[in-house]
This record gives structure tokens, C-alpha cells and sequence, in this order.
């Protein structure tokens, strides 16, 4: 498919705004599928973090402390 110049290109012979919104669109939806996992196992590691931090804190405090007599 050859065009005579970029806004003819752009264009796609009245076209062009179906087109280049459709790749958009699937721009947009395939950033989403490769993020979303990235992004909910980070939210995941770090609300184990958060657990694990308040149950460390939890067991310091049960730890008797030992007297000095």
C-alpha cells in the first residue's frame, strides 16, 4: 500500500480515524494485559510485607523481657 505523502498515509483514503483508533485501542488493551500482572503481584508481595511486619511486631511483643534479678 504506498501513499503520495504522510497525510495521505494518516488519512487511509478517508479511513484513517477507524484504523489508527483500532490500533490504539489494541496498544492500550495489550499494555494492560502486560501490567496488570506486574502491578497485582507487586500489590500481593507487599501486603504480605505489611502481614509479616505486624506479625514480627505481634511477637516482639509477647517476648517477656528477661529481669535483672
Amino acid at each position: 500500500m504506498q501513499f503520495d505523502s504522510l497525510a495521505a498515509a494518516l488519512a487511509m483514503n478517508g479511513h484513517g480515524g477507524y484504523v489508527w483508533s483500532v490500533y490504539l485501542i489494541a496498544a492500550l488493551v495489550v499494555v494492560f494485559l502486560l501490567l496488570g500482572p506486574v502491578l497485582r503481584s507487586r500489590r500481593i508481595m507487599l501486603e504480605r510485607l505489611g502481614q509479616l511486619r505486624r506479625e514480627q511486631a505481634a511477637q516482639n511483643k509477647e517476648v517477656p523481657l528477661a529481669s535483672g534479678s
